[in-house]
């Protein structure tokens, strides 16, 4: 039973989601979408346990520290080479005003140069991003 219910956990997300989060950036679809209430309304299906966040540090690590930084702080390298003014994560009130689900969004879809991660990571693997970003105001 538990095996079952952690299979339908995982599987929650591909099913709330709206079709249109997966399109491009630039469509104006999407980007409706990203503010949605439903988006909005999204809960983490994914507890912040040591496991997940590890897994979130490595995608992390691996796929967003070159724009915000591997402590988050928005300064990555490509960041500053293209002079782009990013969030501080390590400040708790950079992301005070975002829910889980809205956060999942723009890591999944992409905001504004940013490219979103839905091709490349699967939807757990967002959710433990999600955990690790929110991680890391609360050192």
């Amino acid at each position: 039973m538990r095996l079952f219910l952690s299979f339908l956990f995982l599987l929650l997300p591909l099913h709330v989601f709206p079709q249109n989060l997966s399109k491009p950036p630039g469509d104006k679809a999407a980007a409706d979408a990203k503010t949605s209430p439903e988006v909005a309304r999204l809960v983490n299906p994914v507890k912040p346990t040591p496991n997940s966040l590890a897994l979130g540090k490595k995608a992390y690590t691996s796929d967003c520290a070159m724009c915000h930084g591997k402590d988050g702080a928005g300064a990555g390298e490509l960041a500053v080479t293209m002079n782009l003014k990013l969030r501080d994560y390590r400040d708790p009130a950079s992301l005070k005003d975002l829910t889980d689900g809205e956060i999942y969004s723009i890591v999944a879809n992409g905001k504004g140069q940013m490219t979103g991660e839905a091709g490349r990571m699967k939807p757990r693997q967002i959710w433990d991003v999600v955990n690790y970003i929110r991680s890391l105001s609360k050192k």
